[in-house]
């Protein structure tokens, strides 16, 4: 999932004094200043619109999109015993990612959330990760001894204490000051990897000092060689442990959704900054005390008339290397001296070939589906490619990873390591690192039960004959 994508809302500068609302701001509201001054009206127009039932069941269109298929649970009749996610401020009612993407969605505005949560045209790839999901199903064994579990795995001939990693995502900014930063804190406190993306926020440098934390940088190509051989020079400075190069990027995707918050491709649309003004929380938390958030790793390639927001995503996204060669991953090999990951690879002939030229490890992924759409899910590759390269790499799954079931079956289709990109978002967007430390707590508490439930003590005890595929009937 990671991105790059903004919003003209104006250039960003470090706020001047603690009293007064930073430039940056004031730049951002200066189009709806009228607006302004209606927003106890609006906020009275909120309270006053028809809300919906407290225990609803999702409606129709919303259902193909409910990844816990709680819509078609055989214990409703009718709607009825009445449910929903939990929306408040409490964490620890937080039973699941999706009670943390329910808290997300109250507190976000609109133009933010289709940031989160779109995917690319008819988002066919964003459905099919899901989808493909629901399409193996669990045999368990019974008569294992499974009082002690571990959920920990070698990666890079170093220990995890689960077997994911926080997947590299641009932009967090948007969701909660310094985001990465968050992120990076609450994955150190776990004991798994933090890949911080090239169009993040918040500094490597900074990042990278987070204590005990296994640093990854994901580096995009574009602009002349210097601007890449600069950001991989930094990150090996940094202690970054490992690389990782977004290979299905160079071409900006198609989010439609997240266009028709916009008036202009320079400007939010009236009703989005409307929309903006009826989330108070989100607005004097972030660009009212911050301003809004910079690509502080980037910026300095950028000409100075083009820093702004939207204008530097725009600029960047011009000078993306479409011309990305096995040449260019070989330059980059020879330069990058420790691990090195390819993201975004989706042809069993491009794995192997990574594998031939001394990649370490290639994460399996068609970017949340957020790029091409209607492609296939990684884990409809999974098992192909696991067979394709044997041991020579390791393989990471990538893609609609929101529960611990969900990455068991990627570990059993051939998975070494999973990345986990909207999950933790979600807990960021609803918290900040309390957020993403509950979204972790979860998927390690889900990883626990489950795996004792499917009669293994460790991971090393997965069988993928204890996997079934069945027609996913759910998802239509």
């Amino acid at each position: 999932m990671d991105q790059v994508e903004a919003w003209n809302t104006a250039a960003s500068e470090p706020p001047p004094s603690p009293i007064e609302a930073p430039p940056a701001a004031r730049s951002w509201l200066a189009p709806a200043a009228v607006a302004a001054v209606v927003v106890g009206a609006g906020a009275a127009a909120l309270a006053a619109r028809p809300k919906a039932s407290r225990h609803a069941v999702p409606s129709a269109p919303a259902r193909a999109a409910d990844n816990t298929l709680a819509w078609a649970a055989p214990a409703l009749l009718a709607g009825h015993p009445l449910r929903r996610y939990y929306r408040g401020r409490n964490l620890e009612r937080a039973q699941t990612i999706e009670d943390l993407r329910a808290m997300a969605h109250r507190r976000l505005p609109r133009f933010a959330l289709e940031y989160l949560e779109g995917g690319g045209e008819d988002e066919a790839s964003l459905a099919r990760n899901l989808a493909v999901l629901r399409e193996w199903r669990f045999q368990h064994r019974s008569f294992v001894d499974v009082s002690r579990r571990d959920l920990s795995t070698v990666l890079f001939e170093r220990r995890s204490t689960l077997p994911f990693a926080i997947a590299p995502t641009g932009l967090n900014g948007v969701f909660w000051p310094h985001a990465d930063l968050q992120l990076a804190e609450a994955a150190a406190e776990a004991g798994i990897p933090f890949a911080q993306s090239t169009m993040s926020n918040d500094r490597m440098e900074t990042v990278a000092r987070a204590p005990g934390l296994r640093y990854w940088w994901q580096l995009y190509v574009f602009g002349p060689p210097r601007v890449w051989e600069t950001l991989v020079d930094r990150a090996r400075n940094a202690g970054c442990e490992a690389l990782i190069l977004t290979t299905d990027a160079q071409i900006f995707g198609n989010r439609e959704w997240q266009k028709r918050t916009q008036s202009s491709p320079t400007e939010l649309s009236w009703s989005a900054r409307f929309n903006v003004l009826g989330h108070p929380e989100w607005l004097a938390r972030g660009i009212m005390t911050h301003g809004m958030p910079r690509f502080e790793n980037v910026v300095e390639f950028v000409p100075k008339d083009r820093r702004s927001l939207f204008e530097s995503a725009h600029w960047i996204r011009s000078q993306m290397d479409r011309n990305l060669s096995w040449d260019l991953l070989k330059r980059i090999r020879n330069r990058w001296p420790r691990r090195l990951i390819v993201k975004g690879v989706l042809c069993l002939d491009e794995i192997v070939r990574c594998a031939e030229l001394g990649v370490d490890a290639v994460a399996i992924s068609n970017h949340g589906g957020r790029q091409l759409d209607w492609t296939v899910a990684p884990l409809d590759l999974l098992p192909a490619a696991r067979e394709a390269v044997g041991d020579r790499i390791a393989l990471i799954a990538d893609g609609g990873m929101r529960r611990g079931s969900d990455i068991l079956k990627a570990l059993m289709l051939g998975a070494d390591f999973v990345f986990v990109g909207r999950a933790p978002l979600y807990g960021v967007a609803a918290a900040g690192r309390e957020g993403v430390k509950r979204a972790l707590d979860i998927l390690r508490e889900e990883l626990d039960r489950d795996l004792g439930l499917l009669g293994a003590a460790s991971l090393k005890d997965l069988d993928r004959r204890l996997l079934v595929r069945t027609p996913d009937r759910l998802s239509a």
